[in-house]
């Protein structure tokens, strides 16, 4: 069965996971990292994607992202694809694939889900073990949100705006958000629309989508339609 054409759409927040093939490391050493990144960094200014929040751990990349054309988002996967996977070859006398298959993405409610995103995003490295705060990992933008140093990657998305009318306020709130972390259920939700590439959000978003894309989207009631008395 042929897949599905990924759905992405300019102007909106998308949800983008990229997995190493088989749980294997896509990043051995922080040199990686910082190749990793740098390369994100020029690719997203080239074709015009505003990079909100990410996490690159050992063997997964996280990344909310916004482009500004339908097709954005997938010519930055393909030259990260292209050079990335090249260099890390190269550097570790290795050869194949590194990324298993296609990177996920789903469209996420910005107003109402993207700073929700956001902290999924940046506890990613908390949930792996890999840090004991957000803020520690050095290979996320928990540190830029919370002000501790100037990340150029970075677009500050709208919802994180939203937090405070200064800096400071916007840092602090999202600190203590990170602290509380996001209910189990919110992230499942995310973390599940992210693997079945589906949009997530309320149902005048999911509508709005459905309007731009002529794909239905809203999960229909079961059973026959109600019939209408006489």
């Amino acid at each position: 069965m042929a897949r599905a054409p990924r759905l992405a759409l300019a102007g909106e927040l998308h949800y983008l996971l990229q997995l190493g093939h088989n749980g294997q490391p896509a990043f051995i050493d922080d040199g990686d990292r910082e190749t990793y990144l740098a390369m994100l960094r020029e690719a997203a200014m080239q074709y015009r994607v505003a990079v909100h929040a990410y996490a690159v751990l050992d063997s997964e990349v996280h990344l909310l992202a916004t482009p500004g054309e339908p097709d954005a988002l997938s010519r930055v996967m393909q030259s990260l694809g292209r050079r990335y996977v090249s260099g890390f070859n190269r550097r570790h006398a290795r050869s194949g694939t590194l990324w298993q298959g296609r990177f996920r993405a789903a469209l996420i409610d910005g107003e109402a889900l993207g700073h929700d995103a956001t902290l999924q995003v940046e506890l990613q490295p908390v949930a792996a073990g890999l840090a004991g705060a957000a803020g520690e990992w050095p290979w996320s933008s928990a540190a830029h949100h919370l002000g501790q140093r100037r990340d150029p990657l970075i677009t500050e998305h709208t919802s994180y705006w939203s937090l405070g009318n200064t800096p400071f306020e916007r840092e602090h709130v999202h600190a203590l958000k990170l602290q509380e972390g996001l209910p189990p259920a919110t992230a499942r939700r995310v973390e599940r629309a992210v693997l079945q590439g589906r949009p997530v959000g309320p149902a005048p978003f999911l509508g709005r989508i459905e309007g731009r894309t002529g794909r239905p989207l809203q999960v229909k009631p079961r059973g026959r339609p109600a019939r209408l008395s006489k």
